[in-house]
């Protein structure tokens, strides 16, 4: 590569190189075109040298010629910013105030105003970095900053961090259990045929009863209601906002019995089924509700309809831009095939005067949209509300994907914040050698930082809603995303400013009292965990790679576990525990393609010997009785172990980890998968409902046996 390229590259944060996080690491060079691409994607054209080379001075005359930058986030203890002035200036006159944003209190601070040694010159101009250094102490949060200059006035935000993220108290002084949940997956002998927000405060009771104090959950977030097959959580048009799925829909106040006399065969149906048939619950759900708008708009005078417009004014804009994409979904996918991109340029653009023509000619349906976020979030204001009654010690542990699709409300309504005609994905590795295009949205860095960074404060403040912890998926997007080109299949990583996302998390996380855990499956940058734990941020720790040899040798220990890490025996993209050790997910990869002859025999044969390992780790660890100990029976799938779902929650139980998160997929024998990685319509993912259903869920023999085996240890 060039090395201009290279130079404009590194000032853009677009990488030239990068290993693939294997066990021996194998280095990829990128190819010229990929990084030009991207450049031009952030604002800076690269397609020849005369390109690259003003691209590099516009780079600099842009960061020399602002005095200050649009945000500046520091820690407590570290109060310090640059600022640009003209080399005359830097003996000048200074004052520096800073506003509360959030009291509005102004005060004067004391600082100290220090010349730097850097330079730079444009034209007859030279331009002096100044250090700027705050030498009293200000309260965690966000503030108007105001630096005077001679005569001159500039305005920047200030964010200050604490040095650390927020740790739940429970954390700090013990260990806790609780479940990881699919709320989907909740059968009950009153819902619609999916787990909803009732759902979901009756389980938190039997949680209480239990003793269990954490509920994981999977994403909550809105879906593409056009098309409700597409069910992946992972996948939402907005992480501001809830899935109107979940409403319990005879508990909305404008219900009334009869509304079910023409439905309830239907419902009953849907209840019964083994899958969840999003097909059919999503549109059954909404012609009821439509039914109970009507109602609710009927009632002019009513307390609910001032909640509506206070929750409406409250939202704001994202909510009505989300609302006027819906509607506009609805409208188009039933002549337009391909999302919004597809659409008439008009209509791809939230503030055309053809969309705002569209806006008031549908401003019912908008509404409509806005009641079923009103609703959503009362139903799961109630449901969470259930865990301080009960005094569960976290409560709700959230998941907040990593992106969200392209063919999203939030990239159609402010598409400038991302980066434009390509997706974020994985790089080429050992078990995807193409790598992995997974269409998701990518935030642009420089437009999220002029922006202050108010975009993912949102997202991070709505999904830390009634939420005691928080999950960030691929938690090394706060520091790099791998973007893939929409003409290509190779990409490479764009950088983001790792501290400054670090330290808004921290913000939030205290602000909120919540607990941050990271994901970090995948490849990991070196020294990345260490930072992440330099700043309380949890890891999450899987008993299948807690194991030594990089995870192929024996099972760890329990004591050899980390101490702050939320712990469990596999995920939802893994195969529960009775299905690994019949190597059902084994067949499964190899009858659809994913695994070829060679690879099952390979795999087959190391289940073997990862069930002998798994008995030994058990009998060790005074987890499985010695009487039960018929290892050679076991190991080449002769019989299933009786007990031995209780003996590794017993071992997990045991864990230095402060959190174990208990799969009911493993407690109560499940043989399926939840999702497959590398599937779609090949494999029924986030529709399997669980066999049990919640009313019984208590009196289930295997239920309470493992229940008892985990309280035994914690």
């Amino acid at each position: 590569m060039e090395e201009l390229l290279q130079q404009l590259a590194g000032k853009l944060g677009i990488a030239t190189r990068f290993s693939d996080g294997g066990l021996v690491r194998k280095d990829y060079e990128v190819d010229d075109a990929v990084v030009r691409y991207i450049a031009e994607r952030l604002g800076y054209k690269a397609g020849n040298r005369g390109e690259v080379e003003k691209s590099l001075a516009d780079f600099e005359k842009r960061r020399w010629q602002q005095t200050l930058e649009n945000i500046y986030v520091v820690e407590q203890g570290k109060l310090q910013f640059d600022a640009v002035v003209p080399a005359e200036q830097a003996q000048s006159f200074f004052a520096l105030q800073i506003e509360n944003k959030d009291t509005g209190i102004r005060s004067e601070v004391a600082f100290e105003v220090h010349p730097t040694d850097e330079t730079y010159t444009i034209g007859k101009t030279i331009y002096v970095k100044l250090l700027v250094a705050i030498t009293n102490e200000l309260p965690v949060g966000y503030y108007n900053l105001t630096f005077t200059v001679a005569d001159k006035t500039y305005k920047s935000t200030l964010a200050v961090a604490p040095c650390r993220c927020y740790e739940n108290p429970a954390l700090a002084d013990g260990k806790i259990w609780g479940y990881a949940l699919q709320l989907y997956s909740l059968r009950s002998e009153r819902n619609w045929g999916v787990g909803d927000f009732t759902d979901l405060g009756n389980f938190i009771r039997m949680c209480a009863r239990c003793g269990a104090d954490i509920i994981g959950l999977n994403p909550l977030n809105v879906l593409v209601h056009s098309f409700p097959e597409n069910a992946s959580p992972y996948s939402s048009i907005s992480r501001l906002f809830l899935n109107p799925i979940y409403i319990d829909v005879e508990a909305v106040p404008e219900f009334k019995p009869e509304d079910l006399s023409e439905i309830a065969d239907k419902i009953a149906e849907l209840r019964q089924s083994e899958l969840i048939d999003y097909a059919e619950v999503y549109p059954l759900k909404i012609s009821v509700l439509e039914k109970l708008y009507g109602r609710f708009m009927a009632d002019r005078g009513s307390d609910r309809r001032n909640e509506f417009r206070a929750f409406v004014e409250a939202q704001g804009d994202d909510l009505h831009k989300l609302a006027l994409f819906q509607t506009l979904y609805d409208i188009k996918s039933t002549y337009i095939w391909g999302g919004w991109t597809a659409w008439e340029d008009e209509f791809q653009n939230p503030n055309s005067p053809a969309v705002r023509k569209f806006a008031e000619e549908y401003a019912d349906r908008i509404r409509f949209f806005k009641y079923l976020q009103f609703e959503a979030d009362r139903q799961f204001k109630q449901a969470s509300a259930v865990v301080a009654e009960c005094g569960l010690k976290v409560g709700l542990y959230r998941d907040l994907a990593v992106g969200v699709g392209k063919d999203s409300a939030e990239l159609w309504s402010d598409n400038d914040l991302f980066i434009r005609d390509v997706g974020a994905g994985a790089p080429p590795d050992a078990f995807f050698p193409a790598g992995q295009k997974w269409c998701l949205g990518a935030f642009n860095p420089y437009v999220l930082k002029e922006r202050c960074y108010e975009p993912f404060i949102k997202i991070l403040r709505a999904n830390m809603n009634a939420a005691g912890a928080l999950r960030i998926d691929h938690v090394m997007g706060l520091m790099r995303l791998y973007i893939i080109p929409d003409n290509g299949d190779a990409g490479t990583y764009v950088m983001y400013n790792f501290k400054d996302m670090l330290n808004i998390v921290a913000i939030e996380s205290c602000r909120n009292k919540c607990q941050i855990v990271g994901e970090s499956i995948g490849n990991v940058p070196e020294g990345f965990l260490e930072t992440l734990a330099e700043k309380n941020i949890y890891a999450l720790s899987v008993l299948w790679a807690e194991r030594k040899d990089a995870g192929w040798g024996d099972f760890n220990a329990p004591g050899e576990y980390p101490e702050k890490a939320f712990m469990s025996v596999g995920t939802h993209d893994m195969a529960p525990l009775r299905m690994w050790w019949f190597g059902y997910d084994i067949e499964l990869m190899h009858s659809l393609g994913l695994m070829d002859e060679a690879a099952k025999n390979d795999t087959y044969h190391k289940r073997e010997i990862d069930r002998w390992k798994l008995l030994s780790a058990l009998d060790a660890n005074g987890c499985w009785p010695e009487d039960n100990l018929r290892k050679d029976n076991y190991i080449y799938g002769q019989g299933y172990p009786e007990g031995i779902e209780e003996a590794v929650h017993r071992f997990a139980a045991k864990t230095a980890s402060k959190v174990f998160l208990a799969q009911l997929e493993d407690i109560l024998h499940v043989e399926k998968m939840q999702n497959l990685p590398g599937t779609d319509k090949e494999h029924p993912n986030w529709r399997r409902k669980l066999p049990v259903t919640l009313e019984k869920l208590e009196g289930d023999i295997a239920y309470i046996r493992n229940i008892q085996a985990i309280r035994r240890e914690r």
